[in-house]
């Protein structure tokens, strides 16, 4: 089974650039996808049913921003939308599908940049779906939680970590939430494998940043340890530019 995450940027920049090949190409069993920018109304979806999938949307209020959906051969036996938190469901950032052997939950978490507006927000966000994940974890202990963290979690996982030591992002207070929750039992699949630096899901679209690798590893798949031993591989796509950010990818058995 290959399960696949990706920050698109807006869907619509991504099918008009050839996203829809690329999928029917890659051919994951499960595609999360986050920042679609758009309502399903805006989008052919049947599209998608074309390919294969089952789909489900969760879009922000808010036009043209935040947004995640989930492609998924298998039809879930059920689907849940937000955490049950208004102001952050309003903006469309969590959606899970409850399959026969795993749950794959999509987050999309809040980018901080704007430390005086959105940061407060961003950690209200990583608190109250730290509760969430606490609360179900052992109902749900087969869960995969894919998507864009906006956080880099260790030195290796950022091109200048002094640099950035006091941008959201890489702040200590995130760092430490990352280690927490992976401390409620997650294991983070690319790392499982490779543990070398220099390996990043987003570069800024300025300063020829993705020429020079200068980029952030901010996008996982965290794996419940009770999957561990399910673990295949893992691993990202570079070399893939529909986004800012690259697709990471797990492959189950």
């Amino acid at each position: 089974m290959k399960i696949i995450s990706y920050n698109i940027n807006g869907i619509r920049s991504g099918i008009n650039k050839g996203l829809l090949d690329w999928i029917q190409k890659k051919d994951p069993y499960i595609l999360c996808i986050q920042e679609i920018k758009a309502f399903p109304e805006q989008i052919n979806t049947n599209i998608f049913d074309k390919l294969g999938y089952n789909h489900y949307w969760y879009p922000s209020i808010k036009k043209g921003y935040s947004g995640v959906c989930i492609l998924c051969k298998e039809k879930p036996i059920h689907v849940e939308y937000g955490i049950g938190f208004n102001s952050i469901d309003q903006e469309g950032r969590v959606l899970r599908i409850d399959l026969k052997k795993i749950s794959v939950v999509n987050i999309y978490l809040p980018s901080g940049n704007n430390m005086k507006k959105r940061l407060n927000f961003k950690f209200l966000f990583m608190k109250e779906f730290f509760l969430y994940i606490k609360k179900i974890i052992n109902t749900f202990n087969n869960l995969i939680i894919c998507g864009d963290y906006n956080i880099c979690h260790h030195e290796i996982d950022i091109y200048d970590p002094i640099k950035y030591q006091k941008i959201s992002g890489f702040l200590p207070e995130e760092r430490i939430w990352m280690t927490n929750f992976m401390k409620l039992g997650f294991i983070d699949s690319f790392r499982n494998f490779i543990k070398e630096k220099h390996h990043y899901s987003w570069w800024n679209y300025r300063y020829n940043s993705r020429i020079n690798n200068h980029g952030w590893r901010i996008d996982y798949i965290m794996v419940s340890n009770f999957l561990e031993e399910k673990i295949k591989n893992a691993y990202l796509l570079s070399n893939v530019k529909f986004s800012d950010h690259c697709p990471s990818v797990l492959e189950i058995f």
